[in-house]
């Protein structure tokens, strides 16, 4: 699926936080004691103004998953793929990405997941920066 997608002055920060530090960037609502990921430049309960200035994750909580099996365009895949939402340590909202070497079941909800950041020469500036999250080590959150 082709698109082209502006992500504005708080979305430049975040991507460009992680090409070129390899850190998830975030905004906190001290009104609302509320941090958003992606970065924003405003509350989305109170309309506050907000920065572009705390940093998140790169660890969180699975919050939902669901397999997909067929991609943008309705094309059955060769291999089903996770995709699960994420709520990075110190973030309040969750962000949707892939899951990566999931067995056969998804894994549990509330599993402690890591990102899997690109090394610095392979960043663009893209969310897919970020290859995907993989389940931390030792969990037990991550046995479904």
């Amino acid at each position: 699926m082709r698109h082209r997608y502006t992500p504005g002055v708080a979305g430049e920060a975040f991507l460009t936080a992680l090409r070129d530090r390899g850190v998830f960037l975030a905004s906190t609502c001290e009104a609302c004691s509320l941090t958003y990921v992606p970065a924003r430049l405003f509350c989305e309960r109170c309309f506050g103004e907000l920065e572009a200035d705390a940093e998140v994750g790169p660890e969180g909580t699975l919050v939902s998953t669901t397999v997909v099996h067929v991609d943008a365009d309705g094309a059955r895949l060769e291999h089903p793929v996770t995709a699960g939402l994420i709520r990075l340590d110190g973030a309040s909202s969750a962000l949707l990405h892939i899951i990566l070497a999931v067995d056969e079941a998804p894994p549990a909800i509330g599993a402690r997941v890591r990102a899997d950041v690109r090394p610095r020469p392979e960043r663009t500036g893209s969310i897919l920066d970020v290859q995907g999250f993989r389940l931390v080590a030792g969990d037990p959150g991550a046995a479904s």
